[in-house]
């Protein structure tokens, strides 16, 4: 799992400065003014939404009592090896691409991430779906269930739940998965994108303050030296067609919905700092003082380190490690609240929950 995670976080952790050399390299592009607001605009927006979205349905999920639904811990163990792992997967993109057809690999990848992607998206709209289809609708019940062994020895492998509702957004996800894969359209690229990101945010959990601040602090070097020390993180940020970042045409006012000129966002700058953000909303629930006060610190901090990180790429011209200005922003801001309101010791003691499932899983890693 840390592998896959590493490769769909990593390999676009950069915010790529200059989209008409990454998708259109045939011709230079100068954006208007009108054009590179409104694109980035709308990759600050688009960031938001699985942010938000993902950090609120990460409470439900941490509550959960369906093994279907249970979210991953990452223990300091994990955060500290997260980074060493990234930059492995990251430097062995970069030899493939180096030493194999492109074309090829990004076959097999857009294969891998259609798969992937039909399975993210539909479990993304499935709670949208159950508001919208009414209460006469025959939703049937089904389970798909695989063991290993028998009897007393008998372990579950697979046990999914899913109904009809489910069904009908696989079918929806799947239609866009055909889309993407023939069209490669940024439409497409970023609804697979988003669902990436949210199911991201909702599902990987810190199980403390601490080990985010590991993760954070890890990845900030692991960023700011492939960026800046080396090309690598760029040059596989231009050679690695999947749904792994979110982009959005500088030229979309000339050549509308056929406009080729992007700018992008990678999820890495989406996922990484959203999971941070989602613990501070279970550790205001855990509060139980009706306040929000340290998830919407951590979320304007990072719209403040985004911002920020697109004003220095826009000045500069230079492709940015974005969490070189997300990672102190969205821990600086919420810790400065925390000692004014003497509260720091009590957010560093704060323990997520761990899935009873999951916990079984990981004492014999000694994980906890």
């Amino acid at each position: 799992n840390e592998a896959a995670a590493s490769a769909v976080l990593d390999a676009l952790n950069a915010t790529d400065s200059n989209g008409t050399e990454a998708l259109n390299a045939t011709a230079k592009f100068v954006a208007t003014p009108e054009g590179t607001a409104l694109a980035y605009g709308s990759l600050v927006f688009m960031a938001l939404l699985p942010i938000f979205f993902g950090a609120l349905r990460s409470v439900t999920c941490s509550k959960s009592k369906n093994a279907a639904d249970m979210p991953e811990t990452i223990t300091s163990r994990d955060a500290a090896r997260f980074p060493i792992i990234a930059s492995c997967t990251l430097f062995g993109l970069y030899l493939f691409f180096k030493v194999f057809s492109q074309e090829y690999i990004n076959l097999l990848l857009s294969v891998y991430f259609f798969v992937l992607g039909v399975l993210a998206l539909s479990h993304t709209m499935s709670p949208l779906m159950s508001r919208i289809f009414p209460a006469s609708f025959p939703n049937k019940q089904y389970q798909l269930l695989f063991t290993q062994g028998s009897g007393e020895s008998k372990e579950e492998i697979v046990n999914y739940e899913f109904d009809t509702k489910n069904l009908v957004c696989l079918l929806i996800s799947s239609v866009v998965g055909v889309w993407y894969l023939l069209k490669k359209h940024w439409i497409a690229n970023n609804l697979f994108g988003l669902a990436f990101a949210l199911n991201g945010v909702e599902l990987l959990h810190l199980n403390n303050v601490s080990t985010g601040c590991i993760l954070l602090g890890g990845l900030f070097i692991y960023d700011v030296f492939w960026v800046f020390g080396t090309n690598v993180m760029v040059t596989v940020a231009k050679s690695f067609e999947a749904p792994i970042k979110l982009v959005f045409p500088q030229d979309l006012l000339e050549k509308g919905l056929e406009a080729s000129n992007f700018a992008m966002l990678g999820l890495g700058d989406i996922v990484i700092p959203g999971i941070f953000i989602a613990l501070l909303l279970r550790f205001d629930v855990s509060l139980n003082k009706n306040s929000r006060t340290y998830f919407y610190s951590s979320f304007l901090a990072y719209i403040f380190g985004l911002g920020l990180t697109i004003f220095v790429m826009h000045t500069f011209k230079h492709a940015q490690p974005a969490l070189l200005y997300l990672v102190p922003a969205c821990v600086g801001f919420p810790v400065i609240i925390a000692l004014f309101k003497g509260e720091l010791t009590e957010m560093f003691r704060h323990c997520t929950h761990v899935h009873p499932v999951q916990e079984e899983r990981l004492k014999p890693r000694g994980l906890i």
